[in-house]
């Protein structure tokens, strides 16, 4: 058996077949690891939310951004964007079905010393932080009362971490940092403006995981998000969103010995990022 963790699809379904041939994978043998965004901006999104269903225990997904606001706009809770490419989900016959099984996806996810989530986390966050945390946004999508919190998601305050934050505002600080994102400070305050790369880190402000006294610094961060960044692997870091649905490629790493793999994705938008020659 082996565990393979691939980056941000979002919608790009042939990319990732092409993926999958490379890695030669068997979906009775191995597992995949998704690091959210499995959907959205690329041409697929239905086809890729009903293979990586299929796959049942064989996949472990985290929630990205364009995920959850799927689940908004489905719900009636968020308005679509130009660039949206969800019309095809919206319109399926499976649709609830799909939709279902989305808001029931883990937000975090920890084994072996990996732990899966898609953009970042807080430096004050230990594991077991980060997995409690987690718990309480995924109690609430899974429940009924879903649309409580999902039509007051959106916004980037608070910006920072306090554990007597409650209702919306907290599970939105937590949604923010574990789906969004990118900068913060060693005190956790949170940046969510910039998008930009390395070399457009705000004044004051550091990358998420270049913060040494992160309590979850012993552990191997499995995660995407960020195209500009690009594919980053060192020592307690997998960053895997090579920029696929703007046609750079799709990474997949195998958790065994951190062998990555790459296929060229097919254009779909402006690059966001320098294309890179696959692996």
């Amino acid at each position: 058996m082996a565990r393979y963790a691939i980056g941000d699809v979002q919608g790009c379904y042939a990319a990732l077949e092409e993926l999958l041939a490379k890695i030669s994978f068997d979906r009775a043998r191995d597992r995949l690891w998704f690091v959210g965004d499995l959907v959205n901006r690329g041409p697929q999104s239905l086809e890729v939310l009903r293979f990586v269903r299929s796959l049942g225990d064989g996949a472990v997904t985290v929630l990205g951004n364009h995920d959850l606001h799927l689940v908004a706009v489905e719900a009636g809770y968020a308005t679509p964007h130009r660039s949206d490419t969800l019309n095809a989900i919206l319109d399926a016959p499976d649709r609830a079905e799909l939709l279902g099984w989305l808001r029931t996806r883990r937000l975090a996810y920890l084994e072996d010393g990996f732990l899966l989530v898609h953009a970042g986390l807080l430096p004050q966050w230990s594991a077991d932080d980060v997995m409690r945390l987690a718990g309480e946004v995924e109690a609430v999508l899974a429940s009924p009362e879903f649309g409580s919190f999902v039509s007051r998601m959106y916004g980037n305050y608070p910006d920072r971490w306090d554990e007597s934050l409650a209702g919306a505002d907290r599970l939105r600080a937590i949604v923010n940092a574990m789906t969004r994102l990118r900068f913060c400070n060693e005190q956790g305050i949170m940046e969510l403006h910039e998008k930009g790369g390395r070399e457009r880190t705000p004044q004051g402000f550091l990358l998420w995981s270049d913060i040494a006294a992160r309590r979850t610094a012993g552990l191997t961060i499995i995660c995407g998000h960020w195209s500009t960044l690009g594919f980053t692997q060192r020592p307690g870091l997998i960053s895997l969103d090579s920029g696929c649905v703007w046609g750079g490629c799709l990474t997949a790493v195998r958790l065994e010995d951190r062998q990555a793999f790459q296929v060229s994705c097919a254009q779909q938008a402006a690059p966001a990022l320098p294309i890179s020659p696959p692996l």
